[in-house]
């Protein structure tokens, strides 16, 4: 089931394109509502932020749509309770409905394969993370890594 912190969520991508830039479950009350501007972020009630993920499109030479999954993080003292798996599961189960062929990740080995990642499907991406063993790939669509694909990060993941 979904972890508690998620119920309620209202999933929303930010920027005004059907690219996957940003994935925002946020937690509603009464005052808040949920918009195309909102951080991508999971709120617990009284706005303690609790944990957070975001997508970056990437862009590929064969004309499909990618993203980065980077970077997800969980308040410390909310760590080891299942929240940022389910933050991962929530957003990796919205991805196909934004047309992302392929998701990709630059984390630990052992933690997300466990949502499918592995870094032997990464091997045919050509990036400035190949040949990693945190360098992982999920296919969102059958075929996203089957044949070579060269994909450039946002600026923002350089230095």
């Amino acid at each position: 089931g979904a972890h508690p912190s998620l119920s309620n969520c209202a999933r929303t991508w930010s920027s005004g394109t059907n690219a996957p830039s940003a994935w925002a479950a946020r937690r509603m009350n009464s005052s808040q509502r949920s918009t195309s501007q909102s951080p991508p972020s999971l709120e617990a009630e009284g706005g303690v932020l609790e944990g957070h993920i975001l997508y970056s499109r990437l862009w590929a030479d064969n004309g499909q749509l990618y993203a980065a999954l980077a970077p997800m993080a969980v308040r410390p003292g909310q760590q080891i309770k299942g929240l940022g798996s389910a933050l991962v599961h929530a957003s990796l189960d919205t991805a196909h409905e934004f047309g992302v062929h392929g998701v990709l990740v630059l984390g630990h080995p052992r933690y997300y394969p466990k949502f499918g990642f592995h870094a032997e499907t990464a091997a045919r991406v050509r990036s400035p993370y190949a040949g990693s063993p945190a360098f992982m790939a999920l296919e969102i669509e059958r075929g996203a890594f089957a044949e070579p694909v060269m994909v450039a990060y946002p600026n923002a993941f350089s230095g």
